[in-house]
Order: structure tokens, then C-alpha cells, then sequence
């Protein structure tokens, strides 16, 4: 089926909780894995949770990468969302898996924009 791209939606267990629960080295590792991935990155914004937990994203012209950290479960929500064909999301999630030290990972992939969807009924309200 033909989308506009893929969202990778990956769950990080038994991560790191040092490594997730430290701002700036979880900021690096997403603009890393961006670099990794060879997508072209625009900007970042990243949060300190007090007590623990650090929540960012990485905007790339293709899209984006976001993360959600629980230290204290040693737990990683991660998204990895792009666009065209020259982005390869796979390299930035197995970069990341690394980076945390991640002993467990799950995914699932979500296309976006389908497309080739057959046409629907025009509707004033959903």
C-alpha cells in the first residue's frame, strides 16, 4: 500500500536508567540516531522531569523522533516517524536499542497517509 510514511511506535524495556535519565545524553542519541538514519534535522526541544523522566523530540524534514522516559521503570516510549524513500527509521531504532542498552524491544509500524484508500463518502461530521 502506498503512504507518505512510516511510524515506527517502539517500546524500550529494561533500558539503561542512567543512560534514559539523563537529558542530555538522551538528546544526543536522538539527534544521533536522526544523523543515523539520514534524515535532515531541523530542531529539538527536550524536557527534565522532576523526579525522574525526560520527554523530547527531534523535528527532521521528514518528520520526527520523540521520546518518553521512566527511569524509575527503566522504561522508553520512542517514535520514529519519516517520510520518502532516502530515510531508513530501522537504523535510528536499532541506533537507539544500543544507545539504552535496551534488553527488550518491541515495535509496531503504522502507515501514514495511505494513499491509495478507495474513495469515501464526503461527511459534514464525524
Amino acid at each position: 500500500m502506498e503512504a507518505l510514511g512510516d511510524h515506527i511506535l517502539a517500546e524500550f524495556y529494561e533500558c539503561n536508567v542512567n543512560a534514559i535519565g539523563d537529558i542530555r545524553f538522551v538528546e544526543e542519541s536522538l539527534l544521533e540516531a536522526a544523523v543515523v538514519a539520514k534524515a535532515t534535522v531541523v530542531g529539538s526541544s527536550f524536557h527534565l522531569f522532576k523526579p525522574h523522566g525526560v520527554s523530547g523530540v527531534v523535528v527532521i524534514s521528514e518528520s520526527h523522533l520523540t521520546i518518553h522516559t521512566w527511569p524509575e521503570f527503566a522504561y522508553a516510549a520512542v517514535d520514529i516517524f519519516t517520510c520518502g524513500s532516502e530515510v531508513e527509521p530501522f537504523e535510528a531504532f536499532s541506533f537507539l536499542k544500543r544507545k539504552f542498552a535496551t534488553k527488550n524491544a518491541t515495535y509496531q509500524v503504522v502507515q501514514r497517509g495511505q494513499l491509495n484508500l478507495p474513495t469515501l463518502k464526503k461527511r459534514s461530521r464525524l
